[in-house]
């Protein structure tokens, strides 16, 4: 089965926390134990998975991508958008998470979050599940 989620973000660079969005999918399919798989199908965006206590962790992680890609760089694509394709490629546009007794099974500090790198835009992650729902 693939389920979507929504996103929208508004500015243009976010980490948008997704958890709670993932975990009530899951509880609607009732899926009591297996793996989701989280994709993100733009070029612009990516998905990761980090500290979700202290949102200066995430702070950090936008400020340092910042300086290491710059907006304005030497880049050639017409779009203006290099920076934010550049980002997506390293941040990545998947993750996985095991499900085990109804739950994501992350971290005690960890957060999903879907990293908007060329926004403010509407997105969407795509979740498929593979599950015996037992």
């Amino acid at each position: 089965m693939v389920r979507y989620i929504n996103v929208r973000s508004r500015t243009r660079t976010e980490f948008i926390d997704i958890t709670e969005k993932v975990q009530e999918v899951i509880n609607e399919e009732e899926i009591k134990s297996g793996i989701c798989f989280l994709y993100v199908p733009h070029t612009t965006a990516g998905i990761t998975i980090n500290e979700g206590a202290d949102p200066s962790v995430q702070r950090d992680i936008q400020v340092t991508l910042n300086k290491l890609i710059p907006f304005e760089g030497d880049y050639l694509h017409r779009e203006g958008n290099s920076a934010a394709h550049i980002k997506s490629s390293i941040v990545g546009a998947s993750r996985s998470v095991i499900i085990d007794d109804g739950r994501l099974v992350l971290g005690t500090w960890q957060t999903i979050y879907f990293c908007e790198f060329d926004g403010p835009r509407h997105r969407r992650v795509v979740l498929k599940f593979i599950s015996d729902r037992l």
